[in-house]
């Protein structure tokens, strides 16, 4: 069987483990309540970990890591079964920390597990035991995390995107980037313990993204520039899933019409659409935060549509 038979027979198991998933969070348009197990929900989609980021100083080495940091969080930074599903890294590692309610049908076994050598997302490193680990905190102890700081990093994050997850080759920058954000991660940088999940912070995102996949370009970096613009389009998905309600309509156009030119130049990279989005983003961003209050950002709007006091 050739690894395109493979991956077309793993694509029915894993849809039927998400449905199954998302069956218990039936109410939800958010991806990211099918694979969390938890006694308040709207806790953990309304919150998440402090990033424990220890920026560099040099300008290069900040760029590295900002790079890294929007490709973690991006489903097509891991490619096949995960990216279809919609998982990316930080689907493991909330905002580069852990997951301590994480629970992938199929993948977990006690919440906050993993079994990274589980053939539902890969054959190359399918062993065909179910044996699942403790998601580690990427912010937490060093010395409990086997490869980071050391040489061996760069050759462990790229094994986990091509053959853990099959996903594709990235570029040099982009792993490097990757492995720059993750070495930047420290405990010495942790404020507080928790911080809420808002649309600002996704909007940021979104500007540090194309910012970046601009600066890729023109470098002469389409590949990387082509993934940041892919990173940034994935967060616009994840803002419309919170604006997925009743009355938001001309929200979710504002998104849809980002993502597409977007689209438009990850395929034709010319001035004119550059300038385009830079014209049109700025208004579009403020009729984003006009209507937050009513979109799933916000707590008492998420709780009611749950059905909880």
């Amino acid at each position: 069987m050739d690894r395109r038979q493979g991956q077309a027979r793993l694509l029915i198991p894993v849809a039927l483990l998400l449905l199954t998933a998302a069956s218990r969070q039936a109410q939800l348009p958010i991806r990211e309540s099918r694979w969390l197990q938890t006694s308040d929900l709207v806790d953990d989609l309304t919150r998440q970990p402090v990033e424990c980021l220890a920026w560099p100083k040099a300008a290069g080495a900040r760029r590295s890591v900002a790079i890294g940091r929007a490709l973690f969080r991006s489903p097509l930074m891991l490619g096949g079964q995960a990216a279809r599903a919609g998982l990316s890294c930080s689907s493991c590692h909330r905002n580069g920390r852990t997951n301590p309610h994480f629970h992938f049908p199929g993948i977990s076994g006690e919440p906050g597990t993993a079994d990274v050598t589980a053939s539902l997302m890969s054959e190359k490193r399918g062993d065909g035991i179910f044996n699942p680990k403790p998601i580690p905190d990427l912010g937490g102890d060093p010395g409990k995390l086997k490869v980071k700081g050391t040489p061996k990093l760069r050759g462990f994050i790229h094994g986990l995107v091509a053959e853990e997850f099959s996903g594709p080759e990235p570029s040099p920058s982009a792993l490097d980037g990757v492995v720059a954000y993750v070495s930047a991660l420290s405990p010495h940088a942790c404020r507080g313990t928790t911080v809420p999940i808002t649309l600002a912070s996704k909007l940021a995102d979104v500007d540090s993204a194309v910012a970046l996949a601009a600066s890729a370009y023109a470098s002469g970096d389409e590949a990387t520039g082509r993934d940041l613009l892919s990173a940034a389009r994935s967060t616009l998905g994840a803002i419309d899933e919170r604006f997925q309600l009743q009355g938001l309509e001309q929200s979710r156009k504002q998104l849809r019409d980002a993502s597409a030119e977007l689209f438009d130049l990850q395929q034709a990279r010319s001035p004119a659409l550059w300038a385009k989005w830079r014209r049109d983003w700025p208004r579009r961003k403020q009729a984003l935060r006009s209507a937050e209050g009513r979109s799933l950002y916000n707590p008492a709007v998420l709780r009611k549509l749950l059905g909880k006091s």
